[in-house]
């Protein structure tokens, strides 16, 4: 009996040591907010049109301007969103990208516009002009253009939607280009001259964006 229950105090002791030792290991999978690595890159983590901030769901609009972290984090653009002035007389709900400002603006009405962050085309790839809106899509898969691949080869034929996209978690066709407004896993790539044309944001900025407008929403790119 004495042998019994020393066996047994020892197998108690053992499974006492195991679950610190699992809890530990599991500080590589939590960031420190809690949130494992499968949300960051699961694209079904987005639902209904919003994602997630620490359990409460977030869908973008006016919420935005309450403060309070997003689901990437409170400040991964190196330019922060802000209500400014209107850069002009667009009618409100029209987009207005300054590729000289690195900027884009929604503009609001009663003079009043979101500034956002964003990249553009590098050099011999900047355009400019107006298209509407033609499609929108959360976590767009993306099929590189021939001249792209030709350029690149190593880049595949088609890569499926996800947070390893270059698209990231938003896209917004303009018009029958091949241009976009899409996401970026490359928020430091933000205020910089690195697209093959395409307008460049970080992925909760986007996100902020795709909730805001709708197919049909005009979209002037000035080179101004």
């Amino acid at each position: 009996m004495t042998r019994i229950f020393a066996l047994l105090i020892l197998t108690l002791a053992l499974l006492a040591g195991a679950y610190p030792a699992r809890a530990q290991s599991n500080e590589d999978f939590f960031n420190l907010s809690g949130r494992s690595r499968y949300q960051y890159r699961n694209p079904n983590y987005y639902q209904g049109g919003g994602y997630y901030q620490g359990g409460s769901s977030y869908q973008g609009g006016s919420n935005f301007f309450g403060g309070g972290p997003s689901y990437y984090g409170a400040s991964s653009s190196p330019i922060p969103r802000e209500r400014v002035g209107a850069p002009g007389r667009f009618a409100p709900g029209t987009i207005y990208i300054s590729t000289a400002e690195r900027r884009l603006y929604l503009i609001l009405g009663n003079g009043e516009a979101i500034r956002y962050g964003i990249g553009v085309g590098r050099e011999g790839f900047g355009w400019s002009g107006s298209h509407r809106i033609t499609a929108k899509k959360e976590w767009p898969g993306w099929t590189p253009p021939k001249e792209m691949r030709a350029r690149r080869p190593e880049l595949p034929a088609y890569l499926p939607g996800g947070i390893e996209n270059p698209l990231g978690a938003r896209a917004m066709y303009l018009g029958a280009t091949l241009y976009r407004i899409h996401g970026s896993n490359e928020p430091e790539t933000i205020g910089h001259a690195v697209s093959s044309g395409c307008i460049r944001m970080t992925n909760e900025d986007v996100v902020d964006l795709y909730n805001r407008v709708h197919i049909g929403t005009m979209v002037v790119v000035s080179r101004n």
